[in-house]
């Protein structure tokens, strides 16, 4: 079994029409509040729908709503890629 020291893929690695599984936040304090308080929590699946033209923020649909997140909190969302 690997150990938890390669780099994790994060929010910020997933493409516009991917979607993804969140599997931890690697955030702590009032941030992963703030994650939290949004309903972006491990299990959650979430879909990357556009990505602004200078790259940031990211718009994202969870849990049948849409979401703008800075890429500064994508990078503190730990997930993994769903398979098509």
């Amino acid at each position: 079994m690997k150990g938890n020291h390669m780099k994790q893929n994060s929010l910020n690695d997933v493409r516009v029409g991917s979607s993804c599984t969140v599997t931890a936040l690697g955030s702590m304090g009032a941030l992963k509040r703030k994650l939290i308080d949004m309903g972006i929590t491990p299990g959650v699946k979430i879909k990357v729908k556009r990505i602004a033209p200078l790259g940031d923020p990211i718009e994202i649909n969870l849990r049948g709503y849409e979401l703008s997140i800075r890429r500064s909190e994508a990078l503190n969302i730990f997930i993994t890629k769903d398979v098509k």
